[in-house]
């Protein structure tokens, strides 16, 4: 259950650096960057810092932080699944979005390996 940390703060990781580049292009090379793309890039942003806060405490052994742990990954995990079908990202949000995606489900894949009272 320690890993449930550190993937959860390279998701988180991954997800605000996006957010970074993404305010970095818009100052360089606007034409790079999207309103699909900043709404996709926070709302990631956002929810990996919820991910990171449910994986935290599951590690502190609290049952009900995994069970939401368990419960957001699974959503997250088809929600990136669907938006990587439908909504138009540059390339390099896409395989920024990828990496996401393998990251949460390892994290999920942990999560769902962990007993809640261990």
């Amino acid at each position: 259950m320690k890993s449930l940390t550190p993937l959860a703060v390279v998701y988180a990781g991954l997800s605000v650096a996006a957010v970074a580049a993404l305010a970095v292009l818009t100052a360089v090379a606007p034409h790079e960057v999207s309103s699909a793309a900043w709404i996709r890039g926070v709302i990631v942003a956002l929810t990996s810092l919820l991910t990171l806060r449910f994986a935290v405490a599951a590690t502190r052994r609290r049952p009900r932080a995994l069970l939401r742990l368990r419960i957001v990954s699974v959503i997250l995990i088809v929600a990136f699944a669907v938006v990587l079908f439908v909504l138009p990202l540059p390339a390099w949000m896409v395989v920024e979005q990828l990496a996401c995606l393998v990251v949460l489900a390892g994290l999920a894949v942990v999560a769902f390996r962990a007993r809640a009272n261990a």
